[in-house]
């Protein structure tokens, strides 16, 4: 009989147990810690009793990690003044106030915070709570609000301080940062692959833009009108000269000299698919030119996919089919027929 989905145990929570910083039941150690890769905080617990696990990793954009104290922990954080931190709550639920006045409660896998480097924030959190813990550098999320803007921004992002995690957007935003965490887990995963490990991150900001209230908000979501369909073939030659590099779509965007926004606009209007979507039909189609003058002997297709930006091999053998009808093996055989 299969099984009811009230008898099916949640997923685990995601530990990015790869790379820990600290386990520990002291105090001291535990502020230390959280000092060192996020924000200077005072926490006190009472009787001064906790079992601390903090995990976390860092790289160009932004930094990620796990934390839960199993105790009825306090923190009390000043302005950070360089960086955003977007809490998002796993499991149990903490209490957030920051000294504009504004409160929020989160619980698991519903609702986060975000906060705000000119703010004071206070956080208390249950003996069960867990989170991820994403800490991204004013210079990385303004800067990437501006290419899709394609305007300077140089000032706070005033995000309302809780965050819907069960709207569209604020689902996919969860999704998306425990994919990120659990593919840095995975041996072989995100952790070996810097192009891929930038292209999601750069996702990862952008659906904190869109699931986060915030003054540009209005602006993100508001239709974006295409440019000429001249504009356009610079982008497309650049694309297609460099799809064997980590391309993402602000970097297209400033080839063009338009947002990202205005990018994703023409290229539906003037190809009917977005620019990541031509740029996997370009490398797909190096792919197979690569294949078929290739010796099968002395050539593994997984090799081939990796170098043109190919890292889930399942995923690229369907993508591969769907486009020429066959398996990449398929193609290599063929060589020698």
């Amino acid at each position: 009989m299969a099984a009811r989905p009230e008898d099916v145990p949640p997923e685990a929570p995601v530990r990015l147990s790869r790379f820990p910083v600290l386990g520990t039941r002291d105090l001291e150690e535990a502020r230390d810690a959280v000092t060192r890769i996020y924000l200077d905080h005072d926490l006190t617990v009472p009787g001064d009793r906790l079992a601390m696990t903090l995990n976390a990793t860092a790289d160009r954009m932004f930094t990620i990690g796990y934390l839960s104290y199993a105790a009825c922990a306090k923190l009390v954080m000043p302005p950070t003044e360089d960086c955003y931190h977007v809490n998002l709550t796993l499991g149990g639920r903490t209490d957030a106030d920051r000294s504009d006045g504004d409160r929020a409660t989160t619980r698991a896998r519903t609702s986060g915070v975000v906060l705000l480097p000119d703010q004071r924030n206070t956080v208390r959190w249950s003996p069960d709570a867990e989170q991820l813990i994403l800490k991204i550098p004013r210079r990385s999320l303004e800067t990437h609000l501006a290419e899709h803007l394609n305007r300077p921004v140089a000032e706070v992002l005033d995000f309302d301080f809780g965050v819907d995690l069960t709207t569209p957007a604020g689902s996919t935003l969860l999704a998306s940062v425990e994919f990120f965490a659990r593919e840095l887990d995975r041996p072989g995963g995100l952790a070996d692959m810097p192009i891929a490990r930038e292209q999601l991150e750069a996702f990862v900001m952008t659906q904190l833009l869109h699931a986060g209230h915030h003054q540009f908000s209005d602006d993100l979501t508001a239709p974006a009108d295409p440019v000429r369909q001249s504009r356009l073939g610079p982008v497309i030659e650049y694309l297609e000269c460099h799809a064997d590099e980590p391309l993402t779509p602000q970097e297209l965007a400033r080839v063009g000299c338009m947002s990202v926004r205005t990018l994703h606009a023409t290229f539906q209007q003037v190809l009917g698919e977005s620019p990541m979507n031509h740029l996997r039909r370009v490398r797909l189609d190096h792919v197979r030119a690569e294949l078929l003058r290739s010796d099968p002997a002395q050539t593994r297709v997984t090799d081939v996919a990796l170098r043109w930006g190919f890292f889930h091999q399942s995923r690229f053998a369907q993508q591969y089919r769907e486009r020429f009808g066959e398996l990449p093996r398929e193609t290599l055989r063929a060589v020698s027929a």
